[in-house]
């Protein structure tokens, strides 16, 4: 029986897709605040990957300066808030929390600083000049974690700055890919506010850069090109019966959701391939949907998934059910999904075997396929000058943009950080390197 009643109106979504992580009230706030040690060493601040000062924010919230430590989290993170209720603090931060070492529950870093950057949101309050006018501009592709950090830092280094956004809505995967229990659409888009309004860059919405000629254009009015762009489609598994109705990419699923929210449709039996953290999200999502019956299906065992283990505790809490060392052969229906069938598999020096007879068919009227996404090759091909060939090539062999220490590629007019570079990590790696890129053009400009 499903754990969660399938929501029928915007309450009931909302009641079912309930905050992860609650927004502290101010005695909240002040009594977690109260128990930070604020250690000489500060273990919190290396595992952050933008290197916030963890101890000063909080000892500002606990002596009830929220401005000071709002401005102490965005002068190092400009996705702030979005960070502090996206990251995968138990495994960051608060995993290197020192309270850890005694049993005892670390500082609940991430909702203090969602605390404190709430309460700027709100207030509209300004915290932030921009610099001095250079007369550089920069045209930023991708109103994502990556493109709003660097226009952010741009910015703040005094050069113009146009975002170019292929879709309606800013924020990229904060508000198109990320569970509405982590982060909801309204905190997303009234962060981007707040910031657009701090640093008054320009986005252009409905604006995709398509190909050579959009890329020649840029080229011709800007000074630089930033290229925050994330990751393509969710890749295929290459087997039969993928077209069938009732199969779609776990991503395009979670992007539905979080347009449509209760409207979606979720189908009764659910089977979720993949062992990612897209796919944790997925079968969570499926369960709070009302979905009879969720099951992750993952081709190796419970050690090797990709996923954090908090997340797929989350998945299990919601109601979902895992199979492991199965591999999908086959999606099985006539136009419609009717099930997946599986062989079991075994691992044998770092492979994996399927184990001959064992096929069986596990039923269901939707899969969701949690299998990664591509990379968006075919179009940072169209990037003037750049070939693909042995050492003169911007992509490597996985499809990433290859960058120096200054986050700029081989076309030294371009340069690139977040999900491009990485190939799919954090928001907070996303903001951490469009920090540094925003640097490297600026470095760039003044040479």
């Amino acid at each position: 029986m499903a754990e969660y009643k399938k929501p029928t109106n915007e309450a009931e979504f909302a009641a079912n897709f309930s905050p992860k992580k609650p927004l502290m009230s101010d005695t909240e706030a002040y009594y977690e605040s109260s128990r930070c040690l604020y250690c000489y060493d500060a273990p919190c601040i290396t595992a952050c990957p933008t290197g916030i000062d963890i101890p000063l924010f909080i000892r500002q919230i606990n002596s009830d300066n929220k401005d000071g430590a709002a401005k102490t989290i965005y002068e190092t993170n400009w996705m702030g808030h979005a960070c502090g209720n996206v990251c995968p603090t138990e495994e960051l931060c608060e995993g290197a929390c020192v309270y850890n070492h005694s049993d005892v529950k670390p500082i609940e870093i991430g909702r203090l600083q969602a605390h404190a950057t709430d309460k700027v949101i709100r207030s509209k309050k300004k915290l932030f000049r921009t610099g001095k006018d250079t007369g550089k501009k920069v045209a930023v592709i991708g109103a994502g974690p990556a493109g709003i950090s660097a226009a952010c830092e741009l910015r703040m280094l005094g050069h113009a700055v146009d975002i170019f956004e292929a879709k309606a809505k800013p924020s990229g995967l904060c508000v198109y890919g990320v569970a509405p229990y982590k982060l909801t659409n309204e905190e997303a888009l009234d962060e981007i506010a707040y910031l657009q309004d701090q640093f008054g860059f320009t986005v252009q919405y409905n604006k995709p850069i398509n190909g050579r000629a959009d890329f020649e254009k840029l080229e011709k009015g800007y000074d630089a090109i930033f290229i925050g762009i994330g990751l393509g489609a969710t890749s295929s598994l290459g087997i039969p019966g993928e077209d069938k109705q009732g199969v779609i990419g776990a991503l395009e699923f979670v992007e539905e959701l979080r347009m449509k929210h209760h409207k979606t449709t979720v189908g009764k039996k659910v089977i979720v391939l993949g062992g990612g953290n897209t796919a944790m999200d997925a079968a969570s999502e499926s369960c709070r949907m009302g979905a009879e019956s969720v099951t992750i299906a993952y081709r190796r065992g419970p050690e090797e998934m990709g996923a954090y283990p908090f997340e797929f505790d989350l998945a299990k809490k919601s109601g979902a059910k895992a199979l492991f060392n199965v591999t999908p052969v086959e999606v099985m229906g006539d136009k419609e999904v009717t099930g997946v069938k599986f062989i079991r598999n075994k691992a044998a020096y770092g492979k994996i075997e399927a184990i001959p007879g064992s096929e069986f068919v596990e039923a269901c009227d939707m899969v969701l396929l949690g299998t990664g996404q591509g990379k968006q090759v075919e179009l940072l091909e169209q990037i003037s000058g750049v070939k693909l060939e042995h050492k003169s090539r911007i992509l490597d062999d996985r499809g990433r943009l290859v960058v120096n220490e200054q986050y700029q590629t081989n076309n030294p007019k371009y340069f690139a950080a977040g999900d491009a570079v990485n190939g799919g990590v954090e928001v907070v790696n996303a903001a951490a390197e469009a920090k540094k890129a925003a640097h490297g053009i600026d470095q760039y400009l003044k040479n």
